[in-house]
């Protein structure tokens, strides 16, 4: 994951809950997101 940029990092995590997918999945999106310092941010904006 570390490989993706932040913006394309979020956009997936958005793709991954608008589409249900699986929950481990969406949580190491969030984990990634946690340890960019973006998931709190994210959540603001929403």
């Amino acid at each position: 994951m570390e490989q993706l940029s932040d913006q394309l990092l979020v956009e997936s995590y958005k793709k991954a809950q608008k589409l249900e997918l699986n929950h481990d999945f969406i949580k190491l999106i969030e984990e990634e997101l946690i340890r960019r310092g973006l998931y709190q941010h994210l959540k603001e904006s929403s």
